[in-house]
C-alpha cells in the first residue's frame, strides 16, 4: 500500500504502510510534494527488544509491541466471559486520498474490530484526526478508551498546556519532556476550568515569534485525558481522548463510536503560527459569525445586566439602564439571571422556564420592545441543563434530577452533592430533553430574543442515568439541544457560559457563536485569559467586557483606559452600571465605543501578534491586517500592556512585529491620548519617549528588528498605539 502524502500551508503529514499498519512517519515542516525511498527511515533494533521494528502507529497497539499508551482499549463479552480480545492486531485494509482528504481503515477480523481513521489537513494548515470503532463481531465489545495521537519530532523537549480555575482561567505552566506519561484529566463532565485548551510541545524555549512547535486541542465539552507519552526509545507521541465512565460504551454487534475530533496544528514561527491555522480554519467555517467572504454582521457592542442589577429586576430599572446604553452606543442589550419564575435569588427556580409573572405581569414584552425600539437587539440568560430541587419541575418529576442510584432521590436514591444550590437535569431521559427543548423553543418563538447567553454553572460529579455513568450520553444530549434549537432559530446567536470559561472547546463552539472567557472582568486578569484563549479561539468568539472601576471579584480598581483596551481584543461590551458613568468618564467610554466600532472589522479579521518581550511585566500584543494595506489605512492595532512593575528602569525598546518588512509605517499612541482622563496615570517619566507625541515612521523591518523606546508605564495599565500605512 502507497504512502499517503498530505500537505497544507507549510506542513505536511506523511502515513506508511510498511508494517502492515498505518503510522505517521511525519507529521511537521511540508518536505515538498516528492516522497523518497521510506525505508530509508526504518529503525535500527536495539539490543534486548522485540526482533522486529515498532512502529509508532496510528492507533499504537501492543500486537505491534508498542509499549506505551495504546491507542485502542476495550474488551469483548461473550457467553459471560468478559475480558476477550483485549489486544487487536489492526492491520490497514484500505487507504485513499481526496485533495486535503485522507481515510484509512484497519481491522482485525479475528477478534472483530475495524477502525475507520479520517484525517483532513485544512488549508490553513489545521489538521483534524478522528477515528471510529466498529464491533463486526458477534457479541458486545466494551469500549474503553480510542486515543487520537500524533508524534512529534525528537527536538520537542518543552511542553506547555494550560490550567486555571474559576475567574482565573488558562493560565501557562511549562515543564521539560522527560520520559514516562503527563496526563491532563478533565473529570468535570464538563471542559472544565482547568482545562487545557492547548496542549503544545516545542523546542527548547519556543515562544511567540520563534521556535517549532507542535500543538493538539480535543474538541471535546465532557470527560477527557489530554497525554504526552515518552518512551524509552526516545519517540513523544501526543494527543486526547474522551475520559470514559464504567461500560459507558458499549458495542453490540455493528455497533460504531466515534471519537472526538483532535485538532493539530504545526508552526515553525512560534505559538503565533499555532494560532494562525486555528483561525484560519474558524474563519472557513460557513457558518462562522463573520464569513470570510466579507459577509455577516459586526460583532454588536454588547450590555450584560448581571453586574449592574444581579437578582434586582425592576422594569423602571432596567429601562434606565437601555437609555443609558443606547446613549453610549450599545447594540445588544442582555438580561441576565433572574427572570423566570421563583428566581429571586440563586436558590430556586432553575428548570421553571417561564417568564415570572410576579416581577413581569405583561411578560418581558414592555422590556424588549424598550430596547428594540432604542435600536439594540434583546438577548437573555438561560441556564436548561440545570435544576433547582426547589423548583416546580423538580417536585412534579423527580426522576429528572441526575443522581448515581437508578431509583430517585424521592425514592431514596442518593444526589450528588450541591453546587451553587442546583443539581442537573437528565437530558438523557427524552422526557426532560423535550421538555428543556420545548421551554427554550417556546421563549424564542413567544419573544423577540437574538441572543441567548446559555450559562452551565456546576460540574457533572457523580453523573449517572438509570444508575450507571452517563456524562458521555449527557453531552450528546446537550449537543444535540444545542443543535435543533438552532436549526428552528437559525437567526439566534447563543453565547456558551459555563461559570465563565468551564466550557470553551471546540465541540461547544461548533455549536454557539461566542464563549464567555471567564466571569472575572478584572483587566489585569483578563489579559491573561484572553491571551491563552486566544491561543485557539479568535476573538471575535470571545467575550470581553469593561466590568465596572472596582472589580467585583477581586476588589482591585483600574482607570477606564485599561479595562477598555483589554476588553477591545475581542467581542467587546459592557457589565456595569453604566447609569452611574458621568461627565468626561462618560465622554471617554463613548470614543472607546466608537473606536471599537472603527476597528472590529480589523480586530476580528486580522492576524494575532503578540512579541516576545522579556521583561515579564510588559506585554505588546495586537492584530495586523491582512493583505496589502493602501497608504492611510490602519494597518494594524496593538496594545502596550504593564501589568506588573518592572526590574528595569524603563523598558527600552521594544520589537513591533508582524508587518510587511518593506513597507513603510506610522505607529501612534490613539486612547488614552494626552488630555484624556487616564493619559496622566498611564505613564510615570520625566520626558516620555519623542515619538508618543508626534508619531514614529519607520519600515516594518525596522519595527521588527530595532524597535521603538517604550514608556515606563505604571503598573496595570495600557496604551493603544494604532499603526498606519505609509
Amino acid at each position: 500500500m502507497d504512502p499517503l502524502h498530505l500537505r497544507s500551508a507549510g506542513t505536511s503529514l506523511v502515513i506508511s504502510f510498511s508494517s502492515g499498519e498505518a503510522e505517521v512517519i511525519h507529521w511537521g515542516a511540508d518536505i515538498g510534494p516528492d516522497l523518497p525511498d521510506l525505508a530509508i527511515l526504518a529503525e535500527p533494533i536495539p539490543n534486548s527488544a522485540i526482533d522486529a521494528t515498532v512502529p509508532a502507529g496510528l492507533l499504537p497497539q501492543a500486537s505491534s509491541s508498542w509499549r506505551g499508551r495504546p491507542g485502542l482499549r476495550g474488551h469483548r463479552i461473550a457467553d459471560g466471559v468478559s475480558g476477550l480480545d483485549f489486544s487487536a492486531r489492526l492491520r490497514a485494509v484500505h487507504a485513499a486520498v481526496t485533495d486535503n482528504s485522507a481515510v484509512v481503515v484497519q481491522q482485525d477480523a479475528d477478534a472483530g474490530i475495524a477502525v475507520e481513521s479520517t484525517l483532513t489537513l485544512h488549508d490553513g494548515g489545521l489538521l483534524e484526526l478522528r477515528h471510529t470503532v466498529t464491533n463486526t463481531g458477534t457479541s458486545p465489545f466494551q469500549l474503553d478508551e480510542l486515543a487520537t495521537v500524533l508524534p512529534v519530532a525528537p527536538d520537542a523537549v518543552e511542553l506547555l498546556d494550560l490550567t486555571g480555575r474559576w475567574c482565573r482561567e488558562r493560565h501557562p505552566q511549562r515543564r521539560p519532556i522527560q520520559q514516562g506519561t503527563w496526563v491532563r484529566t478533565g473529570r468535570h463532565g464538563r471542559t472544565g476550568h482547568d482545562s487545557s485548551l492547548l496542549f503544545a510541545a516545542g523546542t527548547a524555549g519556543f515562544g511567540n515569534r520563534h521556535g517549532r512547535v507542535w500543538a493538539t486541542h480535543l474538541a471535546w465539552s465532557g470527560n477527557h485525558e489530554q497525554f504526552a507519552d515518552t518512551l524509552a526509545d526516545g519517540r513523544t507521541m501526543i494527543g486526547g481522548s474522551e475520559l470514559l465512565g464504567p461500560a459507558e460504551v458499549v458495542l453490540g454487534p455493528g455497533g460504531s463510536y466515534t471519537t472526538p475530533a483532535l485538532f493539530a496544528a504545526y508552526s515553525d514561527r512560534g505559538l503565533d503560527g499555532i494560532s494562525e491555522a486555528f483561525y484560519s480554519w474558524f474563519r472557513s467555517r460557513p457558518h462562522h459569525v463573520l464569513p470570510a467572504a466579507g459577509g455577516g454582521t459586526p460583532r454588536p457592542v454588547v450590555l450584560n445586566t448581571w453586574e449592574a442589577v444581579y437578582f434586582d429586576h425592576n422594569l423602571g430599572t432596567l429601562i434606565e439602564l437601555a437609555d443609558s446604553a443606547a446613549d453610549l452606543g450599545v447594540e445588544r442589550f442582555v438580561l441576565d439571571d433572574g427572570w423566570f419564575r421563583g428566581r429571586r435569588d440563586d436558590k430556586a427556580g432553575l428548570g421553571d422556564w417561564y417568564v415570572d409573572e410576579t416581577l413581569w405581569p405583561d411578560g418581558l414584552t414592555p422590556l424588549i420592545e424598550a430596547v428594540t425600539s432604542r435600536g439594540m437587539e434583546f438577548g437573555l440568560w438561560v441556564e436548561p441543563e440545570m435544576i433547582n430541587l426547589n423548583s416546580d419541575v423538580a417536585r412534579a418529576h423527580p426522576d429528572w434530577i441526575v443522581g448515581p442510584a437508578a431509583a430517585s432521590h424521592k425514592d431514596g436514591g442518593r444526589l450528588p452533592l450541591a453546587w451553587r444550590n442546583q443539581h442537573i437535569i437528565d437530558l438523557v431521559n427524552p422526557e426532560a430533553w423535550q421538555y428543556i427543548f420545548d421551554r427554550i423553543d417556546a421563549l424564542l418563538r413567544e419573544n423577540n430574543i437574538s441572543y441567548l447567553k446559555w450559562d452551565q454553572n456546576r460540574d457533572l460529579t457523580e453523573h449517572g442515568h438509570a444508575g450507571r455513568s452517563s456524562v458521555h450520553e449527557q453531552t450528546l444530549a446537550a449537543y444535540r439541544l444545542f443543535d435543533k434549537l438552532r436549526k428552528a432559530h437559525p437567526g439566534v446567536e447563543i453565547e456558551s457560559c459555563s461559570s465563565g470559561g468551564a466550557r470553551v472547546d471546540l465541540g461547544i463552539l461548533e455549536r454557539t457563536d461566542r464563549i464567555w472567557g471567564s466571569d472575572c472582568n478584572d483587566a489585569l486578569e483578563r489579559q491573561t485569559i484572553q491571551r491563552w484563549t486566544g491561543m485557539v479561539v479568535p476573538p471575535e468568539l470571545v467575550g470581553g467586557h469593561i466590568g465596572p472601576t472596582t472589580s467585583h471579584t477581586t476588589a482591585r480598581t483600574h482607570d477606564l483606559s485599561f479595562r477598555a483596551i483589554t476588553a477591545l481584543f475581542g467581542h467587546f461590551g459592557m457589565e456595569w452600571d453604566v447609569r452611574e458613568v458621568q461627565g468626561k468618564e462618560r465622554d471617554e467610554l463613548k470614543r472607546f465605543i466608537g473606536l471599537y466600532k472603527e476597528h472590529r472589522g480589523l480586530i476580528h479579521s486580522g492576524r494575532m501578534v503578540r512579541a516576545d518581550v522579556p521583561d515579564d511585566s510588559l506585554m505588546l500584543h495586537g492584530v495586523v491586517a491582512g493583505g496589502e494595506a493602501s497608504a492611510g489605512d490602519t494597518a494594524a492595532l496593538f496594545a502596550l500592556v504593564s501589568t506588573a512593575t518592572s526590574f528595569a528602569e524603563q523598558p527600552g525598546r521594544v520589537t513591533v512585529p508582524g508587518l510587511e518588512p518593506a513597507r513603510g509605517y506610522r505607529l501612534e499612541a490613539v486612547f488614552p491620548a494626552p488630555g484624556d482622563a487616564d493619559y496622566a496615570h498611564t505613564f510615570t517619566q520625566i520626558q516620555a519617549p519623542a515619538w508618543l507625541a508626534s508619531g514614529a515612521e519607520a519600515s516594518g523591518k525596522f519595527l521588527a528588528e530595532v524597535g521603538l523606546p517604550m514608556p515606563n508605564l505604571n503598573p496595570e495599565h495600557a496604551l493603544l498605539l494604532k499603526v498606519t500605512a505609509l
